[in-house]
């Protein structure tokens, strides 16, 4: 015999479980992450941009800066025309309630800095170590302005009594012209003024600066047929071989094939070499390779003295 009580009460149990799952079907899932207000207040930054030092005209840098990472995470990349390469990921830390940014260079500088919102701006802090493991404490300040935006920066090595300017950048977004302008523009001019940086630390002597842009397996071949690698070079600098009265050039082209770029002058040099005159001119060929640290310096090449016209 049927039992109805029974029937009725598998029946009322089997409503109950598919209301249960329905109203859990029913419920909201948990909010996507990085959606509130807070993560878009940096996002006037955002953008590709043509970057000025204050009162030039001439741009230094070119940056971009996406989000990343489901809108979590703003990137940036650096690239100016001193061949330095650098990055910084930034985010707000919802559980501290400021943002985070963390800035890392292809010559090993690491320095992260806190904050937030300032009176519209964004201000961050933090600090970063010299060689002689010093701390110089930094303050950061982005605003925009029009359809730009405004970064300088501020450096202190009193632990805060006092603070000097470090920087003074105008952000200015990037036309058509600039994004097609083509990457061996870009790369030729970067190469021109490291050459020129070049040309000016061996008129100086400066062996510091010689040995950043010196390639490790750099050669010099000059006109007589003799060599000269790195190690060389740089001791003529620190010995002061030359002292330079001159050593400027002219007629200066640039080529640039991929990662190839070829720096070719006429020297003027005039000095003291090893205690006796010398006046004269050559011509020269300069060749930089990109690798992944930035352009460097691997193969000269220079003519014997050109004969003086009178």
């Amino acid at each position: 015999m049927l039992n109805w009580a029974l029937l009725l009460k598998i029946i009322s149990r089997a409503i109950l479980v598919c209301v249960a799952g329905m109203n859990a079907l029913a419920q909201p899932s948990n909010p996507l992450p990085c959606t509130s207000p807070e993560y878009r207040q940096f996002d006037f930054w955002i953008g590709d941009w043509a970057v000025f030092e204050a009162d030039s005209i001439t741009s230094a840098a070119h940056v971009r800066v996406d989000r990343i990472l489901g809108g979590c995470v703003l990137r940036e990349h650096y690239e100016d025309s001193t061949d330095l390469i650098g990055e910084s990921f930034t985010t707000y830390d919802t559980a501290r309630k400021l943002w985070h940014q963390t800035w890392v260079t292809n010559h090993g500088r690491l320095l992260t800095i806190e904050g937030g919102q300032e009176n519209g701006s964004m201000v961050l802090t933090g600090a970063y170590y010299g060689n002689n493991n010093e701390e110089v404490r930094v303050r950061g300040t982005w605003t925009p302005i029009g359809s730009g935006v405004r970064e300088w920066a501020v450096t202190s090595s009193d632990s805060g009594r006092t603070w000097k300017p470090w920087f003074d950048l105008s952000f200015r977004r990037r036309t058509e012209s600039q994004k097609g302008s083509g990457s061996d523009d870009d790369a030729g001019g970067a190469v021109e003024r490291l050459d020129e940086q070049f040309q000016a630390a061996v008129k100086a002597n400066d062996a510091e600066t010689m040995d950043k842009i010196l390639a490790d397996d750099f050669i010099l071949v000059i006109g007589s047929g003799r060599t000269f690698n790195k190690r060389q070079s740089l001791e003529d600098a620190r010995q002061r071989t030359t002292v330079y009265e001159h050593q400027e050039d002219t007629q200066r082209t640039v080529r640039v094939w991929g990662d190839t770029a070829v720096v070719t002058a006429k020297l003027w040099i005039k000095g003291v070499r090893m205690g006796k005159p010398v006046d004269y001119t050559l011509w020269f060929s300069d060749t930089y390779i990109r690798r992944p640290e930035g352009w460097r310096y691997v193969f000269g090449q220079a003519s014997l003295p050109l004969a003086k016209v009178r």
